[in-house]
């Protein structure tokens, strides 16, 4: 598991290279990495690391299709979270070969918080073939 700390109300947090670690320390050279985020106000995902403004259009695309204020009746406050929760996911797979996450060129695994800032939990299985 890991932990995050998130620090604004909606963000994209890059967890690469601390899954990467993990999957590094368990040892397996054919298997699947499975992430888990056990929150219904954030997501995880998979897509371009590289260059930062992709994952910032992401996240302001899915502002602007579900906006903050709405005529939602949870009386939080934070439907808008828990909506953009289930559009993105609460977990992946990512295939292990050669003792490394199998990624593409440019892809990164992000946690989205849509309800911060928060600490939120990252659970990671690590499984050999």
């Amino acid at each position: 598991m890991i932990t995050v700390n998130t620090k604004v109300r909606s963000e994209a947090v890059d967890i690469t290279s601390e899954v990467e670690q993990i999957v590094r320390k368990a040892g397996v050279t054919e298997g699947i990495c499975c992430l888990f985020v056990p929150h219904t106000t954030a997501g995880i995902f998979i897509n371009e690391h590289d260059d930062p403004s992709v994952v910032k259009d992401v996240m302001e695309a899915l502002d602007r299709m579900v906006p903050r204020q709405g005529p939602y009746k949870h009386a939080e406050g934070n439907s808008d979270a828990h909506i953009k929760s289930i559009m993105v996911g609460s977990s992946v797979h990512v295939p292990i070969q050669g003792g490394w996450m199998n990624l593409g060129r440019w892809q990164g695994i992000f946690l989205a918080e849509f309800d911060g800032p928060r600490t939120r939990n990252v659970q990671i299985i690590v499984r050999k073939a």
